[in-house]
């Protein structure tokens, strides 16, 4: 949830933004077809379908059963249906499975999405009860439907590539050209530093509490690893070198065939990708994009350097203005330009794990972030599917190391 020293929107700015929110999911999903929403390639991803009914749910659970008594769910099953991992929130459908659930159908989930807006707009209206703590659990449910969205295109990407037709999802465009930026880093003293959410604005329970840290001195590359990097390493043997990689990911990329980022194959003696925007050939000053923890340690180590901690990578840009390429731009791929926010999000060599005094909020809402704190590796940034609303130099994803799927790229780091 949010920070316990942060300042909560007000009532009537919290419904502002859940309407804008919610309106974004619909726009995000129009240009879709039925069979399009019932896509689930694994167990990872989930159908576009799903994401809907899932954050409509989370303002249900979470705000309108315990907030208003007078409220009526349209169906008392989609609590089962559309719970996602809250143990404490109930039983729920087999992840996996997802795409079996092919009723309700889109209409009925499009109807129970307008039945939530409804009875939310109405109880935040009314302004009954505890309303700034509804307003701050309206605040935490468009984060978490934010978080949605960007599942929701990269899912369906996942789901679109093994289509041998390789649909785009929006209008193909041409990269802008540009000219090679050499790789550069930035000295940074280290010393005694405090990191961490410092109570302004939104944050997830997982960015703080704010704490001190050592770092040593550290250079920060200037711009993230491109796909002409990407290429070198490869060329050089990168994916066959094994004292490059760490032995997990050895035995991944071995059990997975990986040679390539996800989406690249050759073609006419050139690398192509495959992206939101259809198939288009790899532009080389693009961010690489669609690679594991794995691959990016693997990269770094045979570049001479290492992934940055998560502290390094704050300090380094927690000045920098948050502007960049995110899903508001409406790009969907990895611009060139080298910039640390937006395009793709940047693995650190940080395992996902509380910050010193971390405590979960009481209850199912405790589930979001505390639970997951094993075996994942933070990452910093953003990315091209990122709403920019979601940035702020303390926020912190995770997945685990194996992960390709989502906009997972890289910069480097060296010590000194």
């Amino acid at each position: 949830m949010t920070n316990s020293t942060a300042i909560a929107l007000a009532p009537n700015e919290a419904l502002s933004l859940f309407r804008s929110v919610r309106r974004r999911s619909k726009e995000l999903a129009a240009s879709l077809v039925p069979e399009d929403m019932m896509l689930q390639s694994m167990e990872d991803a989930s159908p576009v379908k799903w994401h809907l009914a899932h954050t409509t749910w989370f303002f249900e659970e979470f705000i309108l059963k315990p907030h208003d008594p007078g409220y009526r769910s349209p169906d008392d099953r989609f609590a089962f249906l559309f719970n996602s991992y809250y143990v404490q929130a109930g039983p729920r459908h087999t992840r996996g499975k997802r795409a079996m659930v092919s009723r309700p159908d889109g209409s009925a989930v499009a109807d129970y999405r307008s039945h939530v807006n409804e009875a939310l707009g109405r109880l935040v209206a009314a302004g009954r009860g505890d309303a700034e703590g509804i307003a701050a659990l309206v605040e935490l449910g468009c984060h978490h439907e934010m978080q949605h969205q960007e599942l929701l295109v990269t899912d369906l990407l996942h789901g679109f590539s093994y289509n041998p037709l390789l649909p785009a999802y929006r209008d193909p465009e041409p990269m802008p050209v540009t000219e090679e930026v050499p790789l550069s880093f930035t000295a940074h003293e280290g010393g005694l530093v405090e990191i961490g959410h410092d109570g302004e604005g939104f944050a997830y329970d997982c960015e703080g509490p704010r704490h001190r840290i050592w770092l040593e001195p550290f250079r920060m590359a200037d711009r993230p690893v491109t796909n002409r990097d990407w290429i070198a390493f490869m060329e050089d043997g990168g994916y066959n070198t094994t004292p490059l990689w760490l032995m997990d990911g050895w035995a991944c990329r071995v059990k997975e065939g990986w040679d390539a980022p996800l989406y690249w194959w050759r073609q006419d003696d050139a690398w192509w990708t495959y992206t939101l925007r259809g198939a288009q050939p790899v532009n080389l000053d693009a961010p690489v994009v669609h690679v594991s923890y794995y691959e990016a340690d693997a990269f770094a180590r045979w570049y001479g350097a290492r992934l940055p901690n998560e502290a390094e990578w704050e300090i380094a840009f927690r000045d920098r203005p948050i502007c960049g390429n995110f899903l508001d731009d409406g790009q969907l791929r990895p611009l060139p330009g080298g910039i640390p926010w937006g395009d793709v999000w940047e693995w650190t060599q940080s395992p996902f794990t509380p910050y010193p005094g971390f405590r979960p909020p009481e209850g199912a809402i405790g589930e979001y972030n505390g639970k997951f704190m094993v075996n994942q590796y933070v990452l910093r940034g953003g990315s091209c599917a990122t709403p920019v609303a979601q940035m702020r130099p303390s926020y912190r994803t995770f997945f685990y190391p194996h992960q390709r799927w989502q906009m997972l790229g890289l910069r480097l780091a060296q010590d000194g």
